[in-house]
């Protein structure tokens, strides 16, 4: 019965396209649909490979537009092909502000209760995708099984910056400065680690983008204090860039398939 649904839904996505108005370019096949007026996307693995009563996924962001992209395809080809599905919803620059939170619950609750998704995510930020993917997950620690990170943005005053920031939050700079630690990533972690959620980031040490110290080193710093389980691998000599090494770790496609797929039920 799942196999024909998961057919049924392949086949009725390019007609879904049109039903919701939603239109996305996908590195693989997929759905593509609208989710409280945001354009979502969804990508099945085959439906031979799904042998579980939830299937496991992967979160990613931030899908604006052009992402996911090709330099995607590597990781996401393999995490379909241990039958762990890829979804993700574009909120914007949102910042991690509520209102991103609010479409990211929203998604969440489609994919659990109506496409037989399992209840934790386990989560792919890239660069500014970081402060979106953290956000929600410190608010639902219970739904994340992993969190794993290409060069992600942890702190809001290191990028965008709180004058860039403040909008999407609805407040001025100096509101958001007073608040920073009600928002910031690098401030909400406990909750994260009283969950004992793994967390894997790869991030170089010349990026002057999104800096190493300001963000997954002081993610790391904290997480180990509170006694989160974190990997950090620092690359020597990288920035904010498109070396592949970043979209082809092996390390970190083999972390994140192993915490999708640890506790779900045969």
């Amino acid at each position: 019965m799942r196999s024909i649904s998961y057919s049924l839904l392949a086949i009725f996505a390019f007609l879904a396209k049109y039903i919701s108005g939603a239109e996305k370019n996908l590195p693989f096949p997929g759905e593509v649909f609208s989710v409280q007026g945001h354009t979502a996307f969804l990508i099945l693995p085959d439906a031979k490979l799904v042998r579980d009563k939830q299937m496991p996924w992967v979160w990613y962001a931030p899908t604006l537009r052009g992402l996911p992209g090709r330099a995607e395809k590597w990781m996401f080809e393999r995490f379909l092909k241990a039958g762990i599905a890829i979804a993700g919803i574009d909120v914007g620059e949102s910042y991690g502000s509520q209102q991103g939170r609010d479409a990211y619950t929203a998604l969440h609750n489609h994919l659990v209760e109506k496409r037989g998704l399992a209840k934790q995510a386990s989560l792919l930020a890239r660069s500014r995708g970081g402060l979106m993917l953290y956000s929600w997950a410190a608010d639902n620690p219970d739904k994340v099984a992993c969190i794993t990170g290409i060069y992600p943005v942890c702190n809001i005053a290191s990028y965008p910056g709180l004058k860039r920031a403040c909008r999407a939050y609805g407040l001025t700079e100096e509101q958001l400065k007073t608040d920073l630690a009600k928002h910031n990533p690098i401030d909400r972690l406990e909750s994260l680690a009283e969950a004992k959620v793994p967390i894997f980031h790869i991030h170089g040490d010349v990026d002057s983008v999104v800096p190493l110290e300001q963000n997954s080193a002081i993610i790391k710093e904290r997480y180990d204090k509170l006694g989160g389980p974190m990997v950090l691998e620092v690359v020597k000599g990288q920035g904010h860039n498109m070396w592949s090494g970043w979209f082809q770790s092996q390390a970190l496609v083999d972390f994140l398939i192993k915490h999708a797929c640890r506790n779900i039920t045969p």
